[in-house]
């Protein structure tokens, strides 16, 4: 009976955002114990979807066997600002009583986003494997999944016996990837013995260069992993990580990570794709489009439909959800025809659910100001549809998981239909607007407050040729030269043209026998 300890600790940090508090976990997802078991065995989880595919497949994987969880702590909350100290010690005294008072184990996961940073400490996510370490001792495997934004830590290296991060971006693959690592997970509680190699890039791009859908040098080599990667042979995983610059770390930077049962393959795959990463790093540069064609775009008397990002303003990469020059410009341009989604803007949903259905207001936005994203403004509305803003979500990132949007009113606003709720998501999912009776193939365009997480949610309304990336004002703005670094380990490319790799000795000839070296 293999008795195998349980935690999760996800969250997203933008080092320019408010800071996370225990209160955003709350509102999406903290579970102690036993209810981290009930809440993967339910329809419509909480938690994220990793843990439910790896309850469900290690247990598969031992049947023989036979498994025990020992369930500590699932949490997870919206993307958002670096995380409070005093949250991230209850996590570790949380984390250190349960393995110490329900050990010994034989193996822990651990579910991780990898791209924490703490008001603190600048790796939340390498002091917690960490701890998981100081506390089971050197023998017992600990597995981690990771986010494809991951910012791979030594400490995180160093700790766990395997990383396995997701393959796609939009995000659609959290579950395969789980059961990937519970097989590794299974083969190394059998005995099979493995090097985990890794390789850290002095390249941070911005996060709508790291698509995997297409063509792209990250795509590509993002591909090249996958095709390298099966858990029952001998190179266990290859991961592409792309990193989240926005969390301003000595740790970002594109990294490569490769779990084979022989040293000498895990380096050689590493070498082979971070020197082709590095060789392609002018591909990581992205032109957007202004405010004022792509208001020219949606306003020109044809037929053509098209789906807008903000990306400026992304709430799953910590953006506040309230950036206004698009919809202002819009408004003043009388566009017609289109679904704006989700403004995050509590008092002005409060309004409408006072008022109700049918109601004529003049809508406030953002009455409180909006930490200097988005200018406050006033439009004559008509509220046309109310919700309590819970819903499941249909496809894409959030398929299939309880999605709490708060009070949610969609307002009309001349020819715009604008969806107001109260809870910070990012617009990835059509059922934001089809629960409130909108139909998304009904309108000529929709404008998103996403990065790129859309693309999976909304792909059976439009092809990628009909994607606008929009250049708007806020915290995920992929113009990199917006923001002010301080932690990022200058020089990087593409904020510093100049900027040069120094491989270590191991990795030297490999990279010149690929010839990635001169």
């Amino acid at each position: 009976m293999a008795r195998i300890a349980i935690l999760g600790f996800l969250l997203e940090s933008n080092r320019f955002a408010p800071t996370t508090r225990r209160a955003d976990f709350d509102a999406r997802c903290w579970l102690e114990g036993d209810a981290i078991l009930a809440d993967a065995n339910c329809d419509a989880p909480r938690q994220c979807a990793e843990v439910p595919a790896f309850l469900r497949e290690i247990s598969r994987q031992l049947d023989g066997d036979g498994v025990e969880f020992v369930p500590i702590l699932v949490a997870g909350a919206e993307p958002g600002g670096p995380l409070d100290g005093a949250v991230l010690q209850s996590v570790l005294d949380r984390t250190r009583a349960g393995l110490t008072e329900q050990g010994p184990v034989d193996a822990v996961y651990v579910a991780s986003h990898g791209a924490m940073v703490g008001i603190d400490t600048p790796d939340p996510d390498g002091t917690l494997l960490a701890t998981v370490r100081d506390v089971v001792g050197p023998d017992v495997p600990i597995i981690a999944t990771l986010d494809l934004h991951a910012n791979l830590s030594d400490a995180m290296v160093e700790a766990a016996d395997c990383l396995i991060g997701y393959r796609t971006n939009p995000h659609v693959d959290q579950a395969e990837i789980a059961r990937e690592a519970a097989i590794v997970l299974a083969r190394i509680l059998n005995g099979t013995r493995f090097h985990m190699s890794f390789l850290r890039l002095p390249l941070t791009p911005a996060s709508v260069t790291l698509l995997t859908i297409g063509a792209g040098a990250y795509a590509e080599r993002v591909r090249d992993a996958a095709s390298l990667t099966d858990p029952s042979g001998d190179i266990m995983n290859a991961t592409v990580l792309g990193g989240f610059v926005y969390s301003d770390t000595p740790d970002n930077g594109i990294a490569v990570l490769v779990t084979a049962t022989r040293r000498e393959l895990a380096e050689r795959q590493v070498a082979r794709l971070a020197g082709q990463l590095w060789a392609d790093r002018g591909r990581f540069v992205h032109d957007l489009t202004s405010i004022a064609d792509a208001v020219r775009i949606v306003t020109a008397k044809d037929q053509s439909r098209w789906i807008l990002a903000d990306s400026g303003d992304n709430p799953g990469g910590g953006g506040r959800g309230t950036s206004t020059d698009l919809l202002r410009a819009l408004i003043a341009a009388n566009a017609d025809g289109v679904l704006y989604g989700l403004f995050i803007d509590a008092d002005l949903a409060r309004d409408a659910m006072t008022a109700g259905i049918g109601a004529r207001i003049t809508a406030r936005f953002l009455r409180q100001g909006s930490n200097g994203f988005g200018d406050p403004f006033t439009a004559e509305a008509v509220v046309i549809a109310l919700s309590n803003g819970q819903v499941t979500g249909r496809r894409g990132l959030v398929a299939g998981r309880r999605v709490d949007l708060g009070p949610t009113a969609a307002l009309r606003i001349g020819g715009l239909t604008v969806v107001v709720v109260t809870n910070r998501k990012q617009c990835a999912d059509p059922v934001y607007f089809e629960h409130l009776g909108l139909d998304p193939a009904a309108f000529r365009a929709i404008v998103v407050k996403s990065r790129g997480h859309f693309r999976a949610g909304f792909d059976e309304y439009f092809a990628p040729d009909q994607v606008i990336e929009v250049d708007t004002k806020g915290l995920t703005s992929p113009v990199l030269s917006n923001f002010t670094f301080q932690g990022l380990p200058r020089p990087v490319y593409p904020l510093d043209t100049d900027a040069a790799w120094s491989p270590p000795n191991w990795a030297i000839p490999h990279l010149k026998a690929l010839g990635l070296l001169p």
